[in-house]
């Protein structure tokens, strides 16, 4: 470890910092500097380097790697060469980190309190009620009131924003000077997001501590950080002031993340993608009102293909001691009608019965009680356990691509797995060719039909599962948060390729999400769900333009 004197406002300095993971270079010379009490952003695709980029700050590169510097400070401390005992008296206590995904980066097996407890205990020689104090102060700061049953509660039975405010708890224990927060709101409902972002800023100012935000979302970034650095195949190719850069941005790359997310203002044709700006020829197309208009006049003037009347969904609780069950509604009377060539937004918080009733829908989690009416017709569970042709013509398309593939099956093995069990053509060659032509439709190729779902990218698995979706030529597919677990870039690859499908074959969707702006885009109408109910129901741009309830403005006000 070697002094360096420097009485400069820089707190951390890199340049030249490469790494190699087994002879391949994956970031390239990168050069970058944080102040004290500055916020800077790392943005860029998934693999782009930006978390192994924090990571080194840390000592947290995976073993099999070789890393390489001109200079890498951290305040008056050359972090070159540290070992591992250096590491760990910087790691938590000068530079703290809030990690991706809670769930995965809190301990399941060991309470909440316990694991904060462990962070003091590692670095300072206080009491258990002394640490327990401090731990009290930071749960107020981060916003947690119920001190006691959090402290004592397990990760899972917290929400996904009280877990993530743990996360931040446990970062800012020891008042670190470096705060990494690695995309510490992609897994959140937009007004958790929100509320997030508002609590790092005040915790900054009150910490007086640097943050160092990753993230893909450029236009999150817009909101919270003063520098922007943006990175693509490990290497930083553009950076500025965040004004400047958003202002006036120089590479296709950096214009293709910045306009990718639907705006509200207006709603175009196509959303652009990085390729388009790489090309120089999009021309924005713009969906008008009078167009909107005569289009819905066309499409509600029919019967419905669906049509759902007080759907209800109640999940029982054993109570051991009374020995006697309680329930709770999870859906309460819930009525709408889907009409033919409609997207129909659904949106809510995490918690509200989304998911639930998209599944109750197609009796994957049959309802307590409810009719159901496809193309007028009224229709039972022993209608959806008998008639295939029922399951054919409703298809659905689950959040996290990957848990919806067998892990050891092929691409095409899977989607010629739903053909056969549909009986949809004669023979194996026959089938082979229609997944051919699927996977061509929605931007694969041959080649993806013998990989395995871990050899794809988050898109390719997505388009994927959109392929097999299709397969059976459905009338109507529920999309539950198929856009949630990607970048912006792939959301507005694979949210185009949506519409171009719907239009293809005539497909009706069910547009589930807790994206308000991304709803918006894709529908033609929108219900807001709470607690089980529809609170609000109305066609997409009036409800933007002029929400009823309150809980609906909190919607739109949480879209950053």
């Amino acid at each position: 470890m070697t002094k360096i004197n420097n009485k400069s406002k820089i707190l951390v300095e890199i340049k030249n910092l490469n790494l190699k993971i087994k002879s391949k270079r994956i970031l390239k010379n990168i050069s970058f500097s944080i102040l004290k009490n500055e916020t800077v952003a790392i943005v860029g695709e998934s693999g782009s380097g930006k978390t192994l980029t924090a990571l080194s700050l840390i000592g947290l590169i995976p073993n099999n790697s070789l890393i390489s510097n001109n200079k890498m400070n951290f305040l008056n401390i050359s972090l070159t060469n540290c070992t591992e005992s250096i590491w760990r008296s910087i790691r938590g206590k000068e530079i703290g980190i809030i990690f991706q995904e809670p769930n995965s980066s809190l301990n399941p097996s060991m309470k909440c309190g316990k694991q904060l407890l462990e962070v003091l205990e590692t670095h300072y020689f206080n009491t258990k009620n002394e640490n327990t104090k401090i731990i009290l102060s930071v749960f107020k700061d981060v916003q947690l009131d119920d001190f006691e049953r959090i402290y004592n509660s397990y990760p899972h039975q917290l929400s996904g924003g009280q877990k993530q405010r743990v996360m931040i708890a446990m970062a800012i224990l020891c008042k670190p000077k470096l705060l990494i927060a690695d995309e510490p709101t992609t897994a959140l409902d937009v007004t958790v997001q929100k509320e997030i972002i508002l609590l790092l800023k005040s915790l900054q100012k009150k910490y007086k501590m640097s943050i160092l935000f990753i993230s893909h979302d450029l236009n999150l970034v817009k909101y919270f950080a003063y520098k922007v650095f943006v990175m693509k195949n490990g290497e930083i190719i553009e950076s500025g002031v965040k004004e400047k850069l958003f202002k006036n941005p120089q590479k296709s790359y950096t214009k293709g993340l910045l306009f990718a997310r639907p705006s509200i203002e207006k709603r175009l044709r196509t959303l652009p993608v990085i390729r388009d700006f790489k090309k120089g020829d999009f021309i924005e197309e713009i969906i008008t009102a009078k167009e909107r208009k005569e289009k819905h006049k066309i499409l509600y003037s029919k019967l419905p293909i669906l049509e759902i009347i007080d759907l209800e969904k109640k999940f029982f609780k054993q109570n051991i001691l009374l020995n006697k069950k309680n329930f709770f509604y999870a859906i309460k009377s819930f009525s709408f009608k889907l009409y033919k060539g409609e997207t129909l937004g659904l949106v809510g918080e995490s918690g509200c019965g989304k998911s639930t009733l998209g599944k109750a829908i197609i009796y994957l989690d049959p309802p307590t009680s409810g009719k159901f009416f496809y193309n007028g017709q009224l229709i039972n569970k022993n209608d959806f356990n008998k008639s295939n042709d029922l399951r054919k013509d409703i298809q659905y398309i689950f959040q996290d691509p990957h848990s919806s593939m067998h892990p050891i099956k092929t691409v095409g093995n899977s989607i010629m797995e739903v053909l056969k069990v549909h009986n949809i053509l004669n023979n194996k060659n026959d089938r082979k060719k229609r997944v051919y032509d699927l996977l061509n439709k929605v931007g694969l190729s041959k080649i993806h039909f013998n990989r395995h779902p871990h050899e794809l990218s988050g898109g390719q698995k997505q388009r994927a599962i959109i392929a097999r979706a299709i397969a059976t030529n459905p009338k109507i597919i529920i999309c539950d948060e198929c856009v949630a677990a990607l970048d912006i870039s792939v959301q507005a690859k694979i949210l185009n390729l949506l519409n171009n499908l719907k239009e293809e074959f005539n497909l009706s969707y069910i547009f589930i999400s807790h994206d308000l702006s991304i709803v918006k885009y894709m529908s033609d109408r929108i219900m807001v769900m709470k607690s089980g109910k529809l609170i609000e129901f109305q066609e997409s741009d009036l409800l933007y333009n002029h929400p009823k309830k309150k809980y609906t403005k909190k919607l739109i006000s949480s879209i950053i």
